[in-house]
C-alpha cells in the first residue's frame, strides 16, 4: 500500500525553480561579460605594409607631370591661293631651307590675271612717257613763244623810241608816234602773257606727270600682287627646318585637304594647311599638370625633363590659364643639350620644383594624405609589435613626400599604404 508524502512533492518542485533561476542568473551574467568583451584585436604581416619614418629637415616640394617636347619654332605653311596641285616636291621628314619648294600649283585664272595685269602696267608705263615727251615740247614751245614775243616787243619799243625822238623834231606825225607807242604797249603785253604762261608750264607738267605716274604706280601694285599670286603657286618653306607633315588633320570640308594625304590634282583652296615645318633642333616640354596641384607653379620654378634617354634642366616659361580635361599645360624651356636620339613628339615626364622647406617635419605622403588635412594615420608602437591609430594634421606636399604640423614627432614610424579595411579598427597587431 503506497504512502503519501506531500514533502518531496514540495521539495522537487522547490530544486526546479531554483536550478531555472540558477540557470537564467548564469545566463545574463554570461550575456552582459559576452557583450562587454571587445572584439579581437586583428593581425597583420608587417612586410605586407609600405612604411615610411617621420623626419626633420629640409622638405623638397614638387609636383609632377606626363606630357610631350614640341618644336618651339613651327610654321604651318598655306595656299596663298586656290588651286590644283601639280607636285609634290617633298615628304614627311626631310630637311628644307627657306627657299625649297615643296608644293607646285597651278590655276589658270591667276596666270590670265598675271598677265593682263602686266599688259596693263606696260600700256600706262608707255603713256607716262609719252606724257613727258609731250609736256617737254610743249615746254619747249612755250620758251619759243616767249622769245618770240620779247623779240616783237623789243623792236616795237625801238621804233617807239625813234619815232618819239622825231616827233620832238617834227619829222614824224604825231599819229605816227601814237601807233608806234600803241604796238610797243600792246606787244609789251603780249610778252607778260607768255612769260606767266611760261612760269605755269612746270606745274602744269608737274601736275599730269604725278597723276599719270599715281596711275602707273596703281598698275604697278596690282601688277606685282598678281605675280606674286602666280609665284605663290610654287608653295616654299619659308623657315630652315624639317618637314613634320604633309596637309591638315583638322581641316575637314570639301575642297581642302580634309585630313587626307596630298595627292597630284588634289584642288587646293586658298588658306589650307599644306605642310608643318618645325625646327627639330630647338624644342620645348610641354608638361600637363593636375589642375588641383598647379597652384603654386609659376614661371622661372627649375624642372627636370625625363627623356628616358637622359635628364635635361629647364625652367618653366609659361602655364597656361584654364585647365582642359583636369589637367594645365606647362611650358617648360630646356636649359641643357638634347640627348641623341631626341625628337619632336617624345613623350617626357617632368618634374618641377616648387621651393625647399627649411626645418620642418616630413613624411612619405600616405595614400589617403591631401595637402591642408586631417587623417588618422597608424603609427608603429610596442617597438614594432603593433599599431595605434593617431590623427595627425598635413601641411604642404610634394610628389612624394607631405609635410607633418601636428600628431606625430621626428622617428615615428607610420603606415603609408591603403588601411581603410581596418577603419574600424584602433589598433592591430604585427607579426
Amino acid at each position: 500500500m503506497d504512502i503519501a508524502r506531500p514533502d518531496i512533492s514540495i521539495k522537487k518542485r522547490r530544486k526546479r525553480i531554483v536550478t531555472g533561476a540558477v540557470v537564467v542568473i548564469a545566463l545574463t551574467a554570461v550575456t552582459v561579460v559576452l557583450a562587454r568583451l571587445k572584439p579581437a584585436v586583428p593581425s597583420i604581416e608587417k612586410a605586407t605594409i609600405s612604411w615610411d619614418v617621420v623626419k626633420r629637415g629640409e622638405m623638397l616640394r614638387e609636383v609632377r607631370g606626363n606630357g610631350t617636347l614640341v618644336p618651339v619654332d613651327i610654321r604651318w605653311v598655306p595656299a596663298s591661293t586656290s588651286g590644283r596641285i601639280e607636285k609634290i616636291l617633298v615628304e614627311a621628314g626631310e630637311s628644307v631651307e627657306p627657299d625649297t619648294v615643296l608644293i607646285e600649283l597651278s590655276d589658270p585664272v591667276s596666270e590670265q590675271d598675271a598677265v593682263s595685269a602686266k599688259a596693263q602696267f606696260n600700256a600706262e608705263q608707255a603713256n607716262l612717257e609719252n606724257l613727258r615727251v609731250q609736256v617737254e615740247s610743249a615746254r619747249l614751245t612755250q620758251q619759243a613763244a616767249v622769245a618770240t614775243a620779247e623779240s616783237n616787243y623789243k623792236q616795237a619799243k625801238l621804233d617807239f623810241d625813234v619815232n618819239e625822238e622825231l616827233g620832238k623834231s617834227g619829222l614824224v606825225a604825231d599819229l605816227t608816234v601814237n601807233q608806234s607807242k600803241a604796238k610797243a604797249e600792246e606787244l609789251k603785253k603780249l610778252f607778260e602773257i607768255e612769260t606767266e604762261r611760261m612760269e605755269m608750264t612746270p606745274r602744269s607738267a608737274k601736275a599730269q606727270l604725278m597723276a599719270q605716274e599715281a596711275k602707273v604706280e596703281q598698275l604697278r601694285t596690282e601688277y606685282e600682287r598678281k605675280r606674286q599670286q602666280v609665284e605663290s603657286l610654287k608653295v616654299r618653306a619659308g623657315i630652315k627646318g624639317v618637314v613634320q607633315k604633309l596637309g591638315d588633320d583638322s581641316q575637314t570640308g570639301q575642297g581642302s585637304s580634309g585630313g587626307m594625304t596630298l595627292q597630284s590634282g588634289q584642288q587646293i583652296v586658298a588658306g589650307a594647311n599644306l605642310a608643318r615645318i618645325s625646327d627639330p633642333t630647338r624644342l620645348k616640354a610641354q608638361i600637363k599638370v593636375a589642375e588641383t596641384q598647379v597652384r603654386d607653379v609659376a614661371r622661372g620654378q627649375t624642372v627636370a625633363v625625363d627623356t628616358r634617354n637622359g635628364i635635361i634642366p629647364g625652367h618653366v616659361t609659361r602655364v597656361a590659364p584654364a585647365a582642359e580635361n583636369g589637367v594645365v599645360n606647362v611650358d617648360v624651356a630646356l636649359d641643357g643639350p638634347l640627348p641623341r636620339g631626341t625628337r619632336p613628339d617624345q613623350s617626357v615626364d617632368g618634374t618641377i620644383e616648387l621651393e625647399r622647406l627649411e626645418n620642418v617635419l616630413y613624411v612619405g605622403r600616405p595614400v589617403n594624405g591631401q595637402p591642408d588635412s586631417k587623417v588618422s594615420i597608424f603609427k608603429v608602437i610596442d617597438g614594432g609589435s603593433g599599431a595605434m591609430r593617431v590623427p595627425v594634421k598635413l601641411g604642404r606636399s610634394s610628389v612624394s613626400s607631405i609635410e607633418i604640423l601636428e600628431g606625430l614627432n621626428a622617428g615615428d614610424q607610420i603606415a603609408l599604404s591603403d588601411m581603410s579595411t581596418y577603419d574600424n579598427q584602433d589598433n592591430i597587431r604585427l607579426y
